[in-house]
């Protein structure tokens, strides 16, 4: 069984999509420190050709607490006006802008839970249905060592294989993780380029970029243009 374990990340990159849809078994890595200035609560979209920034903020975000700690602040309008804003004029609106809707102003405000939901919401309206799990609510030895940690989630689902994003490559090694029965594989994202319009193609902006733009089915063949190394 292939296993994949990602922080959680409010609508992330395709590449991230592109990890859920090639596991067996999606873990999202809730019981481990907050990281601020990372992606858990900001990525980019579209704004008049160029990258732009949004952010959800996070009351009393501290590399201290656990992510499954902390919470999304309810203010969210300023994000959903620069949303509307940039995309009210794309091919496919009227369906996506619903659910970003629902996700940003779902009452559960939880990191880990809130994430789920997009990923649910976003796979639903790709007709897929992966399986994903919190690692908080699953029962695995918590050594000091990120390998060991992730190693012993592996094993707790039963887990033959270990699929890291290839950004994690420098972080692993092959022999560890094949010591423990675990093969270890890095998925790289192939250069995808889709319509955004008259201006130069601006990668690896949020899900929401992808889904504005492209149609389900063409997502869903994005979703395999990746290699395993």
């Amino acid at each position: 069984m292939k296993v994949g374990i990602m922080q959680p990340y409010l609508f992330p990159y395709l590449g991230y999509f592109q990890l859920i849809n090639a596991v067996d078994t999606f873990i999202i890595y809730d019981d481990v420190n907050y990281i601020k200035q990372g992606y858990i609560n900001r990525n980019n979209v579209l704004v008049d050709g160029e990258a732009k920034r949004f952010t959800v903020p996070v009351p009393g975000a501290s590399s201290f607490l656990k992510i499954n700690e902390l919470q999304f602040s309810n203010d969210v309008e300023k994000v959903l006006k620069t949303i509307q804003q940039a995309y009210s004029k794309k091919p496919y609106f009227n369906d996506i802008y619903p659910l970003v809707e629902r996700v940003l102003l779902s009452p559960e405000r939880s990191i880990p839970q809130m994430c789920l939901r997009a990923f649910r919401e976003i796979f639903s309206w790709l007709d897929l249905a992966p399986k994903i799990r919190l690692s908080s609510e699953l029962s695995y030895p918590r050594p000091d060592g990120a390998a060991e940690k992730v190693i012993n989630l592996c094993l707790a689902v039963g887990g033959k294989q270990y699929i890291n994003s290839i950004g994690g490559r420098h972080l692993y090694q092959q022999e560890l993780f094949a010591s423990h029965g675990l093969d270890l594989s890095f998925l790289k994202m192939q250069e995808i380029v889709y319509p955004q319009g008259n201006h130069p193609f601006q990668p690896n902006l949020s899900i929401i970029d992808v889904l504005m733009h492209c149609s389900a089915d063409d997502i869903k063949a994005h979703l395999m243009r990746y290699e395993l190394l």
